[in-house]
């Protein structure tokens, strides 16, 4: 067979073979691969919502709350954030046998007559606390020692007695309060915020009230 003949047949059983092999009309797509769920995600199909706090320019926990419930009462913000330290080590979800529960430790009278509905819900037990320490300080002149003594209790024994109760418990507690705030004052520039982080504070335990006058750890 002449040469060229040959390279015919040749090229002919190329085409044929070409023929018979399928082509991909479009290229295969890609596999997808599904991400695994974010918490967020989780949360969000679970329709819960976390809880969140808003820290203050020394990292402090609610201090942005902690300073709009101090403002809308016209509290200095740093005796606001001790009395909180105090009551609850900055816990909403603090609760005392007594029953005050939340970040202001309020009473669920008191609780009700400030309008508060939940006390562990920070912004209602921040307002509520502030608005009744702004009731305080307004029927003892200003003055935070007795204001804060009433506070914790309450402020028909501070009539009574014309002062701060002798009883033991309410003044260790003024005493650890306004040493608190002093100590936020102390570290803050003027007309700003703290700016030396405060260690939060363990509140102290609930005690029963005993024949020597001692009353519960809050009576709010």
């Amino acid at each position: 067979m002449p040469i060229a003949a040959f390279d015919r047949v040749a090229e002919l059983q190329q085409l044929t073979a070409a023929a018979r092999t399928p082509v991909a009309l479009h290229a295969p797509a890609p596999a997808q691969t599904t991400a695994a769920p974010t918490f967020a995600t989780q949360l969000a199909a679970a329709g819960t919502t976390p809880a969140t706090t808003t820290p203050s320019a020394s990292g402090q926990p609610f201090g942005a709350e902690i300073d709009a419930a101090a403002a809308k009462h016209g509290i200095d913000p740093a005796l606001l954030r001790a009395l909180v330290r105090q009551e609850s080590g900055f816990d909403p979800a603090a609760r005392s046998p007594a029953g005050a529960s939340g970040l202001t430790q309020l009473m669920p009278g008191t609780a009700a007559s400030l309008g508060v509905t939940d006390p562990t819900d920070p912004v209602q037990a921040l307002d509520g606390g502030a608005r009744y320490l702004r009731q305080q300080l307004d029927r003892f002149g200003g003055d935070e020692r007795l204001a804060l003594a009433a506070y914790n209790a309450g402020p028909g024994a501070v009539s009574r007695h014309g002062g701060v109760p002798p009883y033991a418990e309410t003044q260790q507690y003024v005493e650890r309060v306004l040493g608190f705030a002093a100590t936020e004052r102390a570290a803050r520039p003027a007309g700003g915020l703290a700016t030396t982080p405060v260690p939060a504070l363990t509140p102290t335990p609930v005690t029963t009230p005993t024949t020597s006058g001692a009353l519960p750890y809050s009576t709010v």
